[in-house]
């Protein structure tokens, strides 16, 4: 089982290199982050970017009818912010809550810029991550406009098992504990029809929920099947 995890840390550290990393922390300085605090928040000045150290953040935005979207979970090695680089008058597109306490190196955004300016490598290594990013998105609103809010359930548990999943002979446990009302902000869906759709997916086995409220998906190809899945590269198809 830990070498499925680890497989999946590899990939994550293989999307940031160790001279990057290196850049980053050069410039940067450490904040400790707190539970049900925000890094940021949408329409603010974006003036720094975040390489998280520790801790998880929930990347989220609100909707023109007041409902949220989740669109990423983020953890060790994930930057957020970086959307903004390059940009005139930036600001944030996003909100970055705090989930579990932790620590992010807070790098300014214009130190930066001044340093990938003169370093094309790295530079070019950064607007290929910012890139897989930009795909992830795209495919995220793909099985939402295609598939509604049950693709959009069905296609979050599949990302989910990428980042968090432990797999073994039964399927894959998602090894994080979320409530029907966190998942709903990745559909944009009620908790209400969550937990509906997730009923449904119990009764047909296709799923189990743990006394935690962990999810173990046992038929992972019932659900690529039912969001006509392409098979993206783990890169893309993840949460983080």
């Amino acid at each position: 089982m830990q070498s499925v995890l680890l497989e999946i840390e590899k990939t994550k550290r293989d999307l940031i290199s160790d001279e990057l990393r290196q850049l980053l922390e050069s410039i940067g300085t450490i904040k400790t982050i707190h539970k049900d605090t925000y890094l940021f928040r949408e329409g603010l000045d974006a003036n720094e970017i975040y390489l998280m150290k520790s801790g998880i953040v929930q990347i989220g935005k609100l909707t023109a009818d007041g409902k949220e979207l989740t669109l990423r979970i983020c953890k060790s090695d994930d930057i957020v912010g970086e959307l903004t680089l390059f940009c005139d008058d930036p600001k944030y597109v996003l909100s970055c809550k705090v989930l579990e306490p932790g620590q992010v190196l807070v790098i300014n955004r214009d130190r930066l810029e001044s340093e990938l300016m003169y370093n094309g490598p790295l530079t070019f290594e950064f607007m290929k991550w910012v890139s897989n990013h930009m795909r992830k998105f795209q495919s995220k609103m793909r099985d939402l406009l295609l598939h509604g809010k049950k693709g959009a359930l069905y296609s979050t548990l599949i990302r989910l098992s990428n980042s968090y999943g432990i797999k073994d002979s039964n399927g894959v446990l998602i090894n994080i504990a979320l409530t029907n009302t966190e998942l709903a902000k990745f559909c944009v869906a009620t908790r209400e029809s969550v937990n509906r759709m997730l009923s449904e997916l119990r009764k047909s086995g296709i799923i189990t929920i743990d006394n935690s409220g962990k999810i173990y998906i046992h038929n992972i190809q019932f659900l690529r099947d039912e969001i006509g899945c392409e098979n993206c590269p783990i890169e893309i198809c993840n949460i983080d």
